[in-house]
């Protein structure tokens, strides 16, 4: 698993937001594990703060076209593009003091913050990252504009680009699968644009007062007005560059894929608030197992693979969270539509076999009973399945957390219950008996 992330000393930037044109100097410091990104206003009274949290988004119609925090009448604005920089680098934890009510602008893009955290250094910490894996399609649309997200083995998005009528804009693809190895070349460069029509409207507004051509790609009919664009594609980049920025307040990575098509940060954010109700969803209903794993208790896919012969397409123990040699073990296997036995049952709706329901169940009863030093180096063949219960179906995007306890072991049987849960649900329940060899 992946390490959470700060950075090894302070750093600083300084410039004027895009809208207020107020000067801000932003100071970033490392945090420690488990601290979150965190905003902290110098500049009023007690030095308030900002979590980095989708609870703390502000959606009001009259912060369009930037994205927004607040808290207890504290506000921070325009925090796409440095949110973007911290999703790139995979930064987790970040204390980051800002002496304005608006994130500097720099120059329209997300490389100026991405080269001062990078030049202050990357530190990798001891806890493993938090991260969300999107469990069932979500979907939002307004106006012609639209944005989905579907379940995913890594956080990718795909934006469609559509301006008709200015050449420049009309039409664009882009899809990118989020990567901290790509992120500072490909995407971090990649500046916001605003159309030559609408620049005097949104000024008379009360927004873009700290905008110029220098940070703000201004494209007419012809093209880009006295600028030149840095990739060829920057538009339908910087679009996902927001996209980067605004799902990272959710406060953890996130494993999804998202398809835009001419969305902005209002639907964004709609989105990102149906992702977060999802995942409070799973955290009240997430298994509640009356222990605390402890080191040495759990293994992931290679230590189990070191114990059990079974090997993939065949083995449905992704890893061990918790082992009581002989007594107890609970083991995890994640579900997506790419898993084999989903295309051949029932495709049009997918649901996983019953009998390798079982066979999971029985893989993380072999861990159990294999760890034994009696019993390393054997191999647990059924004798038997008994008093077997099917309550729920099993489908894609699942966590199927599997809990065996033994009944009685013997130098050459073994007899265990497992119990198979989805969102602390019995989905499946077994009496299993083994012949130890």
């Amino acid at each position: 698993m992946a390490k959470q992330r700060t950075i090894s000393k302070e750093t600083e930037v300084e410039g004027v937001g895009l809208h207020t044109a107020n000067p801000a100097r932003i100071r970033f410091k490392p945090a420690g594990e488990n601290h979150g990104i965190v905003f902290v206003r110098k500049d009023l009274e007690g030095s308030p703060s900002i979590g980095v949290l989708p609870e703390n988004v502000l959606f009001n119609l009259s912060f369009f076209r930037r994205t927004s925090l607040g808290n207890n009448g504290v506000e921070i604005h325009t925090v796409e593009h440095l949110m973007a920089a911290l999703c790139g680098l995979e930064i987790d934890n970040l204390i980051i003091e800002i002496d304005n009510i608006e994130v500097p602008g720099l120059d329209g893009s997300a490389k100026d913050f991405v080269d001062a955290l990078l030049k202050a250094g990357i530190y990798e910490q001891a806890e493993e990252r938090h991260c969300f894996s999107l469990r069932e399609a979500v979907f939002v649309e307004e106006e012609g504009a639209s944005i989905v997200a579907i379940p995913s083995n890594d956080f990718k998005i795909s934006y469609t680009l559509s301006y008709p009528g200015i050449p420049a804009l009309e039409t664009g693809y882009l899809e990118y699968l989020i990567s901290s190895n790509t992120f500072s070349d490909s995407f971090a460069g990649a500046r916001t644009f605003c159309l030559e029509e609408e620049a005097g409207d949104l000024q008379g507004k009360g927004l873009g007062k700290g905008a110029s051509y220098r940070n703000t790609l201004v494209v007419g009919k012809r093209g880009v007005v006295k600028n030149k664009l840095r990739f060829p594609d920057e538009f339908v980049r910087h679009k996902i560059l927001d996209l980067m920025g605004d799902f990272y307040l959710l406060g953890t990575s996130l494993k999804a894929h998202i398809i835009a098509i001419r969305s902005g940060h209002f639907l964004n954010l709609k989105l990102l608030k149906k992702i977060y109700q999802q995942k409070l969803r799973a955290s009240r209903s997430a298994i509640k197992l009356n222990y605390t794993p402890a080191e040495g208790k759990q293994l992931d896919t290679e230590a189990v693979m070191r114990v059990l012969p079974h090997r993939p397409p065949f083995l449905f123990v992704d890893k061990i969270i918790d082992l009581e040699e002989g007594k107890r073990c609970v083991g995890i296997k994640n579900l997506t539509i790419n898993d084999y036995f989903f295309k051949g049952h029932f495709p049009q709706r997918p649901v996983m076999p019953g009998v390798l329901v079982i066979e999971a169940m029985a893989q993380v009863g072999g861990v159990m009973m294999l760890s034994l030093a009696q019993n390393r180096g054997k191999l647990a063949y059924f004798m038997a399945a008994n008093n077997v219960k099917f309550r729920k179906p099993v489908l894609p995007g699942d966590q199927l957390v599997l809990e065996v306890k033994a009944v009685r072991i013997k130098a050459k049987t073994g007899h265990v219950h497992a119990e198979a849960l989805v969102e602390d649900k019995l989905v499946a329940e077994a009496d299993l008996m083994f012949a130890l060899s």
